[in-house]
């Protein structure tokens, strides 16, 4: 998903989401990995345009080059992860003008599609696959609150390497990605106007103070403050 954003006023933390996003900033571009906390970005200048494409739970191993799991909790430069001749080129076309999310966005589409060609010609490979059937399933399933040793039958696997998966593919276990997807759900049901003790059972939690503690625990205060920071 692409996505723009001007800095104005104090930053605001970024949540949990269980994604993965690439952003183009004051001339950087940068990889920013699942979160199991809330992240403050650093202060830019009032104004500031933020470009970036978001990856849903399961993608960003394709895009990037690297498990999850070595991208959890950071923000990367992406010259880390890609040659740094292709970086500086992308830059330098997002930074002439014209239509930077598009470059962007076309940039990434011709590296998937690179990443699809070297599955497709068998397996010898240095770059994580292209997220699979596999990967979709197990994160559809968590979504829906399904137990983990479920899961792990319903995609054949043991447990053990349904954990192993998740952390290469998401950068969390199984139980994590549960807690990840289950706050987004909740805060998108609160943000509708909701009532807490309905957003509680829609989410599938316990009750609502067991929403409370969850929701303290991945983004750092109470749902009302979420909510009065839009």
């Amino acid at each position: 998903m692409l996505w723009t954003h001007a800095t104005a006023g104090p930053a605001r933390p970024v949540l949990p989401d269980g994604c993965t996003d690439l952003i183009w900033s004051e001339g950087r571009l940068l990889v920013a990995g699942p979160d199991t906390g809330p992240h403050l970005p650093d202060a830019a200048p009032p104004g500031t345009r933020h470009i970036g494409l978001r990856f849903a739970p399961g993608q960003g191993p394709a895009v990037f080059g690297v498990p999850a799991r070595e991208l959890r909790d950071l923000r990367v430069p992406l010259a880390d992860l890609w040659p740094a001749a292709q970086v500086r080129e992308l830059a330098g076309r997002m930074a002439a003008g014209g239509a930077p999310d598009r470059v962007l966005e076309e940039t990434v589409v011709a590296r998937l599609r690179a990443a699809a060609d070297r599955t497709a010609a068998g397996p010898a490979r240095s770059a994580p696959p292209p997220r699979s059937g596999r990967t979709a399933a197990i994160a559809a399933a968590l979504d829906r609150g399904r137990p983990v040793a479920e899961v792990a039958r319903a995609v054949a696997l043991g447990e053990r390497q349904l954990h192993r998966h998740c952390l290469d593919a998401f950068g969390y276990g199984p139980k994590t990605l549960t807690r990840v997807l289950r706050f987004v759900r909740a805060l998108g049901l609160a943000r509708s106007g909701m009532p807490y003790a309905h957003v509680a059972a829609c989410a599938g939690y316990a009750d609502q103070a067991h929403l409370a503690r969850e929701v303290k625990a991945l983004a750092g205060a109470p749902m009302g403050v979420l909510l009065g920071s839009g």
